[in-house]
């Protein structure tokens, strides 16, 4: 049960379902917890909408679904309304948005990203590489991360005539370091080269402006900090005045201008839909509403300054507790290049993730080789876990708790 004091800290706490306070999840930069309104959705969407009105809900509930979330997306990411739509993977989504930014590269030969972004990132922009040209190269760079202008001057230096696309993640899944991204996309616009955003590890926990930024495209997931469940889908984001310009590398019958008539010639739709592919998972797609509605509910101005507080704590407590002890800060301290989780690394990460989790009721995860984060989602995040983290840390190395844990990484976290 959610005392009085956690409701003030937490004012949204109770609106997720947390059967055992005792545990602090700090897992939710990961998976989000579960809203309590999700629970009543998808009964109402099961039993009523599928249950009862059968093939009748397509279209008195679930055409708008996709197109309606995607619009509240926009809310809290600063795009318009009708530049995003939830479909698919961010894994497909960023396929999608980077192979139709590149169709309009011209003589451009390169793809710049980061060495250290999310493997499936580079995994695609490499596939895409092989698929579109043997003339098209792909360039890791490896950027010292220490504050925005190391970042910025090599990224100025390295976008040129040449760059035929710019794709980053904005928070990095590991450290949590967030790029500068209007001053990063003024510069990739600045050598006329299109920017591609990965938002996966930023939208729902930092505010964001990509209207006034004039970010091309940029795609991102909902069951991070937007709680909208495991595997639920993602979104993608394509600047308004570049829609009608841009094609979908997946022609699929839901990305047709009227995808009921059945047409044998594929006649892409006018708006974001296009870059739809099939069916929508409309299950899936009503558990992320409630998760969106109450991010917007919260606001993110109000959401980023509360988990900004939370890492503050975090901080200080690594600071008085954890640096003598083989643990090293790796997320930054400026609230301008960091995103909303804490990574420590330590020689012995794996094991003391599994320690934390098994004794002391901590669910942070673990990113190899040895990194330990602990996500700060201020929807629901307490002060109290914060220092339950970082006391359980303490005496996981302090007490060598820890070792009673097997070496070898397995499984997920």
């Amino acid at each position: 049960m959610t005392s009085q004091h956690e409701t003030n800290e937490a004012p949204f706490r109770h609106r997720f379902v947390v059967n055992d306070p005792r545990i602090a999840y700090l897992d939710g930069n990961s998976l989000g917890r579960l809203p309590q309104a999700t629970k009543d959705r998808i009964q109402q969407v099961v039993s009523q909408e599928w249950g009862e009105d059968l093939i009748g809900s397509w279209n008195r509930s679930w055409l708008p679904i996709a197109k309606r979330i995607g619009d509240k997306i926009a809310s809290l990411i600063g795009a318009s309304p009708g530049e995003v739509m939830v479909c698919d993977s961010t894994s497909i989504n960023l396929y999608k948005a980077a192979w139709a930014l590149l169709q309009r590269r011209g003589n451009r030969k390169t793809i710049v990203t980061d060495a250290a972004n999310f493997p499936t990132d580079l995994y695609i922009l490499d596939g895409l590489r092989q698929q579109l040209g043997s003339d098209l190269r792909l360039e890791p760079l490896v950027l010292d991360q220490s504050d925005h202008s190391q970042v910025n001057r090599a990224l100025a230096d390295a976008i040129n005539d040449d760059t035929a696309l710019v794709c980053l993640s904005h928070v990095n899944y590991k450290t949590g370091y967030a790029f500068d991204l209007p001053g990063v996309t003024e510069l990739a616009h600045g050598k006329e080269a299109p920017i591609l955003w990965d938002l996966s590890h930023s939208v729902g926990a930092i505010p964001l402006d990509l209207g006034n930024a004039q970010v091309d495209a940029a795609v991102g997931c909902t069951y991070k900090y937007l709680n909208g469940g495991p595997g639920a889908p993602a979104f993608i984001m394509i600047r308004g005045d570049l829609i009608r310009e841009l094609s979908n590398p997946i022609p699929g019958w839901f990305g047709a201008a009227n995808p009921f008539q059945f047409g044998a010639i594929y006649e892409p739709a006018s708006g974001i839909e296009r870059f739809a592919i099939g069916t929508p998972p409309i299950l899936s797609l009503a558990a992320i509403e409630p998760g969106v509605d109450l991010t917007c509910e919260a606001g993110m101005m109000m959401l980023r300054q509360r988990g900004w507080g939370l890492m503050q704590q975090f901080f200080q407590l690594y600071d008085e507790r954890l640096q003598s002890l083989g643990f090293r800060l790796e997320t930054p301290r400026h609230q301008d290049s960091a995103g909303s989780h804490v990574s420590l690394s330590h020689k012995d990460a794996w094991q003391i993730t599994q320690d934390l989790i098994h004794t002391y009721r901590v669910v942070p995860d673990f990113r190899g080789p040895d990194i330990i984060r602990f996500g700060i989602t201020p929807l629901y995040t307490l002060a109290s876990e914060v220092e339950q983290a970082a006391f359980a840390m303490e005496a996981s190395v302090t007490q060598g708790t820890f070792r009673s844990h097997p070496k070898q990484a397995r499984g997920v976290t």
